[in-house]
C-alpha cells in the first residue's frame, strides 16, 4: 500500500489499483457507492477513488480505481455482484466502512473530510437519488469533490458532503455541530431547507425555494460554492435524464411544471453570480441553457 494519489489537494489515498469490471449487462461494482450499476463515466470523473481511464482495444474508456483491500487485484476476478456481496460481508463484521478509506491516518487535518463523508454514507444509507437506483451518497460525493475544485478548505468541502444530511436524515444541527463543530454545522445550515414536516411538499415548493434564495443571497462565498457545486450535480443529472425523457424528466419531481423549476434554476445563477470566475459556474449556465431551450 505504498503508492500515494493526489486529487485535488484533499483526497490522499494508500490504496490498491482496480480496474473496474464490467458484466455482459455492462454492469458494475461501485465502491464509493458500494452498488452494483450501469453508471457510466459521469460519475467517475469526479469520484475521489477515481484514479484514470484507460482505453481497451475496441476503444472503450474504463475507470481504475484506489482503495483499501486485503488482496491486490482479487476483486477483478469476481462479477460485479459477487463483489459487493464481498463487501457486504466485510462490512457487516466490521473490516471496512460504508464508504472505503483513503486518507492518510497521519493527516489529522484532512482526517475531517473523510470523516464528514463517513457521516453522510450512515445517515443516508438506504436513501436513493430520484426516479432511479442509485443511492444517495453520490450525490454529496460529487458535491465534495466539486467544491474541492474551488477551495482547499477543509471544513468547506466536508460541509459540502454533509451539506443534505440534516434536510433528508434524522440528524439534526446539533448533532452535527457536537460532531464537527459549529462553522461546518453553520454552513450546512445554510443549505437546509426548512422542509415543512406534515405539508405537501409540491405546495410548499416555491416559498421553500424562495427561501433557499434569500438566504443564500447574502451568504459568505463559502455557502454559495457548496450550493453552486449541489447544483450542478443535480442539473448534471437532470441533464442526463432529460436526453432520454425530454421534458417528462419533470414528473418526479415534487415541481412539475418546467417554467417554474427554469424560474428557480435561473434564479439560483444570478444568486450565484459572483463566483462566474470559476470554470463550474460556466458549466452550470451551460446546462440550464441544454435543459431548458427553447
Amino acid at each position: 500500500m505504498s503508492q500515494r494519489i493526489s486529487k485535488n489537494q484533499i483526497c490522499k489515498y494508500h490504496a490498491f489499483l482496480h480496474e473496474v469490471t464490467r458484466d455482459r449487462d455492462n454492469m458494475f461494482y461501485c465502491r464509493a457507492m458500494n452498488a452494483v450499476t450501469d453508471i457510466d463515466y459521469y460519475c467517475c470523473k469526479e469520484c475521489p477513488l477515481a484514479r484514470e481511464m484507460y482505453q481497451d482495444e475496441s476503444g472503450v474508456l474504463h475507470p481504475t480505481c484506489w482503495y483499501f483491500d486485503f488482496s491486490a487485484g482479487y476483486t477483478n476476478t469476481l462479477s460485479p455482484v459477487e463483489q459487493k456481496t464481498r463487501m457486504n460481508a466485510l462490512i457487516q463484521a466490521g473490516y471496512a466502512g460504508e464508504f472505503p478509506e483513503y486518507l492518510e491516518e497521519s493527516n489529522k487535518e484532512q482526517a475531517v473530510v473523510e470523516r464528514a463523508i463517513r457521516y453522510a454514507a450512515e445517515a443516508h444509507h438506504g436513501s436513493f437519488r430520484k426516479g432511479n437506483h442509485l443511492p444517495y451518497i453520490i450525490h454529496p460525493m460529487e458535491c465534495m469533490m466539486l467544491t474541492a475544485k474551488m477551495t482547499d478548505d477543509v471544513d468547506v468541502i466536508a460541509a459540502a458532503a454533509l451539506h443534505d444530511v440534516v434536510e433528508d436524515t434524522p440528524r439534526s444541527l446539533m448533532d452535527l455541530e457536537q460532531e464537527f463543530g459549529s462553522r461546518i454545522a453553520g454552513l450546512v445550515a445554510m443549505e437546509s431547507e426548512d422542509k415543512r414536516a406534515g405539508q405537501d411538499k409540491g405546495t410548499t415548493w416555491k416559498i421553500r425555494k424562495q427561501e433557499n434564495l434569500s438566504r443564500e443571497k447574502n451568504a459568505s462565498l463559502e455557502a454559495k460554492m457548496i450550493m453552486l457545486a449541489d447544483k450542478v450535480s443535480n442539473m448534471r443529472a437532470t441533464y442526463r435524464d432529460y436526453q432520454v425523457s425530454g421534458s417528462d424528466i419533470w414528473a418526479k419531481f415534487n415541481m412539475k411544471e418546467p417554467a417554474e423549476q427554469e424560474w428557480y434554476y435561473r434564479s439560483v445563477a444570478e444568486v450565484l453570480s459572483d463566483l462566474s470566475e470559476f470554470e463550474l459556474y460556466g458549466e452550470y449556465l451551460r446546462i440550464l441553457d441544454e435543459v431548458f431551450a427553447k
